[in-house]
Order: C-alpha cells, then structure tokens, then sequence
C-alpha cells in the first residue's frame, strides 16, 4: 500500500488511551479530555488581546502526562499532520520548526525540516531543531516520547476520538501557545460547518436513514469509539458497523448481508503487492455487485486526509461524507 495507507496502519492498531482528569492548574473540557487552564483577565483589552495564558503552564496530555511550559513555545516541532493543520490554523508557521514525512498541507508544510515517521520519529532530527514543544499523536511511541521526555522536552500527546475532543484540541492548543482568540475562531467556524450538516438533516426520520459502510483502508472498517463514525452519525446515517468498536477487519458476509445504501472509501489507495485500487477491491468483492450501493452507484471516494485527520479540516470532510450520503439535502 502507498505512504498513506502505511501511514494509517499505526493509528488502527494504536492502544487506546484515554485523557486523566487536569490537575489544579487546568479544568475539564468538552469529550472528557484536559481542557485550557483557566486565564488572568486583562485590564486594558484595547491594548492587548482579551486572552492571555499565564505561564508556567501546566497540562495533561491524552496520556495522563503532565507537561508544562514555562512560556509560550517558540520552536514547536510536530510529528503528526492533524496536530501540525492545527498550528498552521493558529498562525504559528513562523514558529514551527519541523514536521512529519506526511505532513503536506497546508503547502507551507511540505518545506519544512522533516522529522520522520509519526510512529517513530527521528529522535536526532527533532533534537538538532531545539525544540520547546513537541507534539503528536497517540501513534508515536512511547519510547520516543519518554526520550524526548527524558531530555527535558515538553511532549505533548494528543488521541481525539470524538469530535468534541477535536474542538477542544485546538482551544488548547491556542492556551498553550497564547493564540487563544484565534483558536476559538476556528472552532466558532467548525462548529457553525457542524450545525449546517446538522440542521440540514434534521427533518431524515429514524426509518429513512441510510446505511452507510466506510472503508478507509483495504479490508478495515470503523465502528463506534472513532470520529469517523461519528461523522457518518452526525450527517444523519447509520454505520453498519456501530456495532463495533473501534477499528475492525471486515466481514465481506456481514456487510452483504446489511446492504447498505451507500458506500465511502478513501480515495487515492492502492494496494502496493496487487496495484488494485481500493474501490475496485470493494467493487469486485464476491457477491457485493448485489448490494444496493453498488447496483445503484452510490459509492464515493472520500479525500482521505480531510476525512482521517482530526484537525481543523475535519468539519469540511463531515460536509463531503454529509453531500455523498443526501445529495439533496446537503449542497
């Protein structure tokens, strides 16, 4: 399979971790994840942002670690695409000092230092960077970020699995970073692209809602515990494999048998030891030609990058997976 797909490889089979409860100096946030430390009121807000982080700060991580920032970071390192959209969104390019292999939008990431993988990043490269924070997803390893750690390296770690938790990444990311109005900014505009899908599914009755099986990679699916099933849930459909958890390999028999309405794959994937394209796979399936989806041509490429990262982008990949499943609805 191509980088993308051995790119997502790691996040199927990541343990799952949740976040642990702040300590005195933070508080909870939305989706059950530590939220921004609260903030001094400013006394002249005509002269100065109306939010500022006070430093130290200390946060914990999805991890249950904790890590604090004696001031707002100055040379952010970030092996994880998702986390490195977010930092771009908050106007910190200036700031970012290195990225992962796969970090390719926006455009001004791709010349960026690379580190390497978001599994294992190159301990060396990000050392050489002199780094004030390090960020990344549940993927890395945690021999990499107890090293990193162990150096005197503040790493953040980061595991959305709900869209609140993708909110609420951001929000703390502008705390610890002191962009703070910027950050709500591009929640307020997440959460208005979430409310659009939302109001214009509203009136889909329980028994008209459709059946949707995603594939994202060759033979895997994704049951609940996961955002992508909640996007499927918040654009007014049903997951034939809600009754999972968590990333799953298929049961060609079982998904035949729910006949869903409507399929979505990631678009872009090939099978590196066959060169079968993903939605031939899916296409060409025993007995899948039968289905619903297929038979009426209901079956559409998702960009997998808008639709698997949990960055800001992923409110626009909820109106394309909405627009696929109720093109009538969702314009």
């Amino acid at each position: 399979m191509k980088r993308s797909l051995r790119f997502m490889i790691p996040l199927l089979v990541a343990v799952s971790l949740a976040g642990c409860a702040g300590n005195d100096n933070s508080q909870p946030a939305p989706g059950g994840q530590t939220g921004a430390p609260q903030t001094t009121p400013q006394e002249s807000a005509a002269e100065q942002p109306a939010k500022q982080t006070t430093y130290p700060l200390t946060v914990t991580d999805a991890t249950g670690k904790e890590v604090t920032f004696a001031k707002a970071p100055e040379r952010i390192v970030s092996t994880s695409p998702a986390e490195t959209e977010i930092l771009f969104a908050l106007g910190l390019e200036d700031r970012i000092v290195a990225v992962s292999d796969y970090d390719d939008y926006p455009e001004a990431a791709k010349a960026k230092p690379k580190i390497g993988g978001v599994v294992k990043p190159n301990e060396e490269a990000i050392l050489a960077q002199t780094p004030d924070m390090v960020v990344g997803g549940i993927s890395m390893e945690k021999p990499v970020a107890d090293k990193l750690k162990s150096l005197g390296m503040p790493v953040y770690i980061t595991h959305p699995t709900k869209m609140d938790d993708i909110l609420n990444n951001v929000l703390t990311m502008g705390v610890i970073t002191n962009t703070q109005e910027q950050a709500e900014k591009v929640v307020a505009q997440m959460k208005k692209d979430i409310a659009y899908v939302q109001d214009a599914v509203k009136n889909v009755k329980q028994e008209q809602k459709k059946k949707v099986y995603l594939e994202f990679s060759p033979g895997w699916t994704v049951g609940k515990g996961e955002f992508m099933d909640e996007l499927i849930t918040l654009a007014g459909a049903t997951n034939i494999a809600s009754d999972t958890q968590g990333w799953n390999p298929i049961s060609e028999e079982k998904i035949l048998q729910n006949d869903p309405d409507v399929i979505l794959y990631a678009s872009g994937i090939t099978d590196e030891k066959t060169g079968v394209k993903l939605e031939d796979m899916i296409a060409n399936r025993n007995g899948w030609d039968k289905m619903k989806a297929i038979r009426e041509k209901q079956i559409f490429g998702m960009d997998q990058n808008i639709l698997s990262r949990p960055g800001p982008r992923i409110t626009q990949g909820l109106i394309e997976v909405a627009k696929a499943i109720y093109p009538d609805l969702v314009k």
